[in-house]
């Protein structure tokens, strides 16, 4: 029934629910699209002319997305100028300490659905195993990851986070999409541990650490003011850009079988765990984007529905700044290059021999362009192209030339390109 209450009545089931319990006073975490936005106000509403008092908080930022201006008193649309902004307006409100002593309350018999009762678990077929085995939800686990994270990643961390095959990154987006750690937690306990001397990380790495955090109260900023940022081009004149409709290319990238072997490992680890480390995240967007010319649009649905740190700020900012449609975009002249990417940040293939297995043969110098690699070689490996792995499904310098291509029919002034 609540369930139904809910669907058909959205802020009907609050002032429900704290009638049966009689309460006077209700309180939850602010939220920031546009729909949860109207919700929480209808709620208020509601509740206000019950004579219930209704206050939310921010629970999820920082600072609140209207807080951090321009000098001329408008939104910030470049994320250097904005956490400088940020963080000029004083040190951050530490995190407060939990309650001594949280009364209960007798909740009313047959009120309520139990979370059992939800069904939120996958079972027929339980395509959850991979996630369950590398996440374990709630507050104790974030705090247990972050615990984590200042042993064996935060030192060497403003260089190392690039590094899909060391544990370096402090995988701690899904704890903060779920509101399951904040990140004033995050912030004062990373700067405690940096002045306590409790980590060998130094003054660089806290400094990226927050960096990364401040991303995220940039994109949440973008949210509030642009609410279609998921479905829009921050700069519209992306509208006009000659999107590829390419069902069977957009699988193969969803799958992991495009044949470039960076590329395929990071959608291989999303689809397996859920989640994707940072800089492979860039590597297989751009990919998307440019190589095969597909709406970010699709690749962000993606996102959304794979990624365990989904997140409605982050993800839509992060795709739109790999297209260059967004605020403070990377130029869409800016092409990864998939092999050099590889070669760079994964020299050892660690890798790429973790998510790939049927290439773990071959050697450091080969396995990030296996169809470059002498026909002997591939055999001596185990490696047949087109059978046990994909040959590309676009070349390169073609696909290269193309998108920049498309990218001058909405704007003839650019030139060049970047294949970085």
């Amino acid at each position: 029934a609540e369930l139904r209450v809910l669907r058909g009545n959205p802020a009907g089931l609050v002032p429900k629910v704290a009638a049966e319990l009689n309460a006077s006073h209700i309180f939850w975490n602010r939220r920031y699209g546009a729909a949860e936005c109207a919700l929480d106000a209808d709620i208020k509403s509601t509740l206000k002319d019950r004579g219930v008092s209704a206050q939310s908080f921010n629970g999820a930022l920082l600072r609140e997305p209207w807080e951090v201006k321009s000098l001329a008193g408008q939104p910030m649309k470049v994320f250097t100028p904005f956490w400088r902004a940020a963080r000029a307006m004083g040190p951050f409100a530490p995190p407060l300490p939990a309650p001594l002593v949280l009364a209960a309350f007798s909740w009313p018999a047959k009120t309520g659905t139990s979370i059992d009762d939800l069904g939120l678990r996958p079972t027929k077929p339980d395509w959850a195993t991979g996630i369950r085995a590398h996440w374990q939800p709630g507050e104790a686990g974030a705090l247990a990851t972050l615990e984590a994270f200042f042993e064996d990643g935060f030192k060497g961390y403003a260089d190392d986070r690039n590094l899909p095959g060391k544990r370096s990154t402090s995988r701690l987006s899904p704890y903060l999409a779920f509101g399951e750690i904040s990140p004033r937690q995050i912030a004062a306990a990373a700067s405690m541990a940096v002045e306590t001397r409790q980590t060998d990380a130094g003054e660089q790495d806290l400094a990226k650490l927050m960096s990364e955090v401040g991303w995220r109260e940039f994109a949440y900023q973008l949210l509030f003011h642009n609410p279609d940022l998921a479905s829009q081009n921050f700069q519209r004149k992306f509208d006009a850009f000659p999107w590829r409709h390419d069902p069977e290319r957009l699988k193969a990238w969803q799958m992991g079988q495009t044949g470039y072997p960076i590329v395929d490992a990071g959608m291989r680890e999303l689809w397996h765990t859920g989640w994707m480390h940072n800089r492979v995240r860039m590597v297989t967007a751009s990919f998307l984007i440019k190589h095969l010319l597909i709406d970010w649009r699709e690749g962000e649905r993606w996102f959304w529905d794979t990624l365990v740190d989904a997140d409605p700020a982050n993800n839509a900012a992060s795709w739109q700044w790999v297209a260059g449609s967004g605020a403070d975009a990377a130029p869409y002249y800016r092409i990864f290059n998939p092999m050099l990417q590889g070669t760079k940040f994964d020299t050892n293939g660690d890798y790429v021999r973790r998510w790939i297995p049927e290439l773990a043969r071959l050697s450091n110098e080969h396995i990030h362009a296996p169809w470059l690699v002498p026909k002997h070689v591939l055999e001596r490996s185990g490696v047949t192209l087109g059978k046990t792995y994909p040959r590309p499904i676009v070349d390169h310098d073609t696909a290269r030339a193309r998108a920049l291509a498309a990218l001058k029919a909405i704007s003839p002034e650019a030139v060049g390109g970047n294949d970085g």
